[in-house]
């Protein structure tokens, strides 16, 4: 997967200040707020200073973000955690404030790619932990080359981990992640899936307690064009249902691409990612993906351009608006498939 990829992680960018001092306040919440969401604010902030927005925009939309969701501190610390037994409150979130203090401690000691590099295959099978969001913080901080935010990250990451079964080294039976997908619809079971709350992480929980799930994440055969097919497949997905759930497949496809430098097996982060969108097909309604002739169709569509597109988002105060049109672009740009653009140009309702 390495080989395919580029990403710009661990290169900081200048002329930040204000965007740092906000990073560092934005660090005193908790990386989850009631009940049990994902708080956005340290990677919503990036992305819309990537997209230009101005140092009163960010500001704005600091405490828009901050009183509108009643951002909270962490829990308070119930006991450090040790590096010999640091696994055993994996998934603990009252563990928040131990989990956090453990990584800046280590990414103290190792520096922010040998803390990366020696405790992310133990938290890849967990990255639905708070669904994907923990990969979302780390690919951020990845990005800028910020420490503090790699610490928070991987403190995040562990706090909420949240396995939905181990790979087994079962032989897989296809090569293309659509196919996961299709294989999922006749068995019944997943039709029938009930939660405690109506969150993308029970739902995710939920599914994986179901025998029937257990050998999905084993069915794909991960091979050196396989990121491209999950990232075209997820691309797919996105642009024929405009669903929330599926707009992190496309994301989360950026976010691989951003920490695949740092991690020493990529392949297997690309393992637990799918199985993690397999996990939310079902919520989705198990949607056919669009076929390649209406894909292209949708290309040549009129569309703005990517400057009126990122005003937009940066005008926003939708989190996911911002972080769509964020790695829509960077996609976009990357690979120069232009069905990026008009999907970001959809979720913003510059077109129809």
């Amino acid at each position: 997967m390495t080989a395919a990829l580029r990403s710009d992680a661990l290169t900081p960018l200048g002329g930040e200040v204000e965007l740092e001092r906000l990073l560092g306040e934005s660090r005193e919440f908790s990386a989850e707020f009631p009940l049990f969401l994902a708080n956005h604010l340290p990677m919503v902030l990036i992305a819309m200073h990537r997209l230009g927005g101005s140092d009163e925009r960010l500001a704005e939309y600091f405490a828009t973000y901050r009183d509108m969701n009643r951002l909270c501190a962490p829990p308070p610390s119930v006991a450090p955690i040790a590096r010999e037994t640091w696994t055993e409150a994996l998934g603990a979130r009252e563990r928040e404030t131990d989990y956090r203090a453990f990584f800046q401690g280590e990414v103290a000691r190792l520096g922010a790619r040998g803390a990366v590099s020696l405790y992310l295959p133990a938290l890849l099978p967990g990255v639905a932990a708070s669904a994907t969001h923990g990969l979302m913080r780390l690919a951020y901080g990845a990005m800028r080359g910020d420490d503090a935010e790699i610490a928070t990250a991987l403190g995040y990451w562990a706090a909420t981990y949240l396995e939905l079964g181990r790979a087994t080294g079962a032989p897989p039976i296809t090569d293309d992640p659509v196919e996961v997908l299709v294989r999922m619809r006749p068995i019944e079971t997943f039709r029938h899936v009930t939660t405690e709350l109506d969150l993308l992480w029970h739902f995710m929980r939920a599914i994986a307690q179901k025998p029937e799930f257990a050998p999905i994440v084993d069915w794909l055969a991960i091979r050196p064009d396989t990121y491209q097919r999950v990232r075209k497949a997820s691309l797919a997905l996105y642009a024929g249902t405009m669903d929330f759930c599926a707009l992190h497949a496309l994301t989360g496809c950026h976010w691989l691409r951003l920490i695949a430098p740092l991690t020493p097996d990529p392949d297997l982060a690309l393992r637990y990612f799918w199985q993690s969108i397999a996990a939310l097909y079902p919520k989705i309604g198990f949607p056919d993906l669009p076929d390649a002739e209406t894909l292209e169709a949708w290309r040549r569509a009129p569309c703005p351009d990517w400057e009126e597109i990122a005003a937009a988002a940066v005008k926003s105060d939708d989190e996911h608006d911002l972080s769509l049109t964020f790695s829509a672009r960077e996609e976009g740009r990357l690979y120069g498939d232009r069905l990026y653009q008009v999907v970001a140009a959809r979720r913003l309702n510059l077109i129809a």
